[in-house]
């Protein structure tokens, strides 16, 4: 939908310099309809992890922002979050993030009897993902890919 992405690119627009006055991150920003209501949503971090208070700050100055330039045509709520453990690797600074470290991947299909796969991250490109797997590369096309995420240890 070319409307999310604009709300999205807009909202990143104006979110980028407070976060970085800030000192957090930026993850992701995403415009999504859950049930019968649209979320306007950005998804922050920073070295150690994001609090409320955070997460508040940001939100505070782009209300503002949001209230003034008033660019989004439905009715939303507007949120601020961490971007939480085990969040999917979607866009290509998820993956430029995550390049070298370990990944977890699970595929739609069985590939060679198995679903499930861990491995660091070592390439992407727009149709495929490599990863090492005990010494071994193995490369899987996107489109085979249910869920790519930063593999969590606990």
């Amino acid at each position: 939908m070319a409307r999310s992405k604009f709300y999205e690119d807009k909202t990143t627009e104006f979110l980028t310099p407070i976060v970085d006055r800030l000192g957090f991150k930026l993850v992701d920003v995403e415009f999504v309809k859950e049930g019968s209501t649209w979320y306007l949503r950005a998804y922050i971090d920073k070295e150690g992890g994001i609090s409320v208070n955070d997460c508040e700050a940001v939100a505070r100055e782009m209300n503002e922002i949001l209230d003034r330039e008033d660019y989004v045509e439905e009715s939303y709520v507007f949120e601020v979050s961490s971007p939480g453990l085990g969040r999917p690797l979607k866009k290509e600074k998820d993956y430029v993030r995550n390049l070298n470290k370990e990944v977890e991947i699970r595929t739609y299909r069985s590939i060679e009897r198995r679903k499930e796969f861990a491995g660091t991250l070592k390439a992407y490109d727009k149709d495929t993902v490599t990863i090492e797997e005990d010494g071994n590369e193995i490369v899987f096309k996107k489109s085979e890919i249910a869920l790519i995420r930063e593999k969590i240890d606990f």
